[in-house]
């Protein structure tokens, strides 16, 4: 039986060179960066090695990258260190991923404000309505640049400009879906912080990052020792962040790959649409990421199709990976417009750099025949 993965958004495979150039610093060379000896030094020459290829995929400089153990940590952490004042008033559009939704639910009971953006029903953020949100005690704006469910990219840039006319507010773009896969770059968005995450581009899980712009102060993450210029405490992951940086290395040289990926997808959303009735594609049909879509099949469960295609060796999600194991609908589904049923019946393909015409064609054939079974099954109950 073959075996497809269309599940990209929620992890990728390491690929093999970041395995090779990761290998060595779990047994051979295992020194402690804080160490002075020279198996200390060579781990701490790594890890700034490292530092410039994960700078050098977003254009930031290798001075403005903290290493983090995800990009979950990095969100929490550019949107709690931030608040220096009590009653802030932070803007978060209401599709963000939930590690920027719980962390904003838990600083609106500490007494911070918290405004939650509407968008359209593509999926999009008006840049007139962050405008118009923005006060006097607003100090922070969060964006993610795509939506890790619908793929919809927002006009980071248009934001950008639009913040950098307030001195005293703060832009934080999350990118973790979109690094590697599009231009990222931190100078054109005019963003302050950034947050990536190694495992979404094909590096290990564990280690992520967050683009602090040259000359912002934050209090650390975690207190302790000097690591990451003090902002966060701890012995770092060495095998981690040297593949993280390998795999941005790579990305970087990757990133025309997207354009056959585009085919792909589009390959599936047209089987998909011609031989299944009444499918609706969600998010944005132009401004989306190349590798997803989100379709809501009508009268049929997405958990059931996730099962049947599971038997078929076909990887895909109901939603978030994050939050894929709750019975809630969608928070973004809903946000764009879905009902319930609608949002209960989307299904979330995303492909990868290892995706094949002869993967799509498989997928699409077997998703065909395991609609119409659960249709046939829903008509004699």
């Amino acid at each position: 039986m073959r075996h497809c993965y269309l599940d990209y958004a929620a992890t990728t495979p390491v690929r093999k060179e970041v395995i090779e150039v990761m290998t060595p610093y779990f047994s051979l060379k295992y020194g402690n960066p804080s160490s002075l000896h020279y198996l200390g030094r060579e781990a701490k020459d790594v890890i700034e090695k490292a530092r410039e290829d994960v700078a050098y995929l977003i254009n930031a400089k290798k001075e403005e990258i903290v290493f983090t153990s995800s990009g979950t940590e990095a969100n929490n952490f550019a949107l709690q260190k931030v608040i220096t004042k009590e009653k802030s008033h932070i803007i978060v559009s209401e599709i963000e991923h939930p590690s920027i939704i719980e962390t904003c639910k838990f600083l609106e009971k500490c007494g911070h404000e918290i405004t939650f953006l509407k968008v359209d029903n593509t999926g999009k953020v008006s840049p007139q309505d962050v405008e118009r949100e923005i006060k006097e005690n607003t100090v922070l704006v969060s964006i993610m640049h795509a939506n890790n469910e619908i793929g919809t990219i927002q006009p980071i840039e248009q934001i950008g400009l639009i913040i950098k006319k307030f001195p005293n507010v703060y832009f934080h773009v999350d990118a973790v879906q979109s690094a590697g896969l599009i231009l990222v770059d931190v100078n054109l968005f005019n963003v302050d912080f950034l947050t990536i995450s190694s495992h979404k581009l094909y590096g290990p899980k564990g280690v992520g990052a967050l683009f602090i712009k040259k000359g912002i102060s934050l209090n650390p993450m975690i207190w302790g020792g000097g690591q990451e210029s003090k902002k966060r405490a701890s012995t770092e992951n060495v095998p981690g962040i040297v593949g993280f940086g390998k795999a941005c290395k790579l990305a970087k040289k990757d990133i025309l790959g997207s354009i056959t990926m585009r085919k792909l997808r589009d390959r599936l959303e047209n089987l998909i649409i011609n031989t299944i009735a009444d499918v609706k594609i969600n998010g944005h049909l132009a401004d989306r990421l190349p590798n997803n879509l989100n379709v809501s099949v009508k009268n049929v469960e997405g958990e059931a199709m996730l099962l049947y295609l599971d038997m078929e060796q076909i990887a895909v999600s109901t939603g978030s990976a994050c939050s894929s194991l709750t019975l809630r609908p969608s928070h973004v589904l809903l946000s764009i417009g879905l009902s319930p049923e609608q949002a209960h019946g989307s299904i979330r393909f995303s492909l990868g750099k290892y995706t094949t015409e002869e993967d799509i064609d498989y997928v699409a054939k077997h998703f065909a025949n395991i609609v119409s079974k659960l249709r046939e099954m829903s008509a004699l109950r």
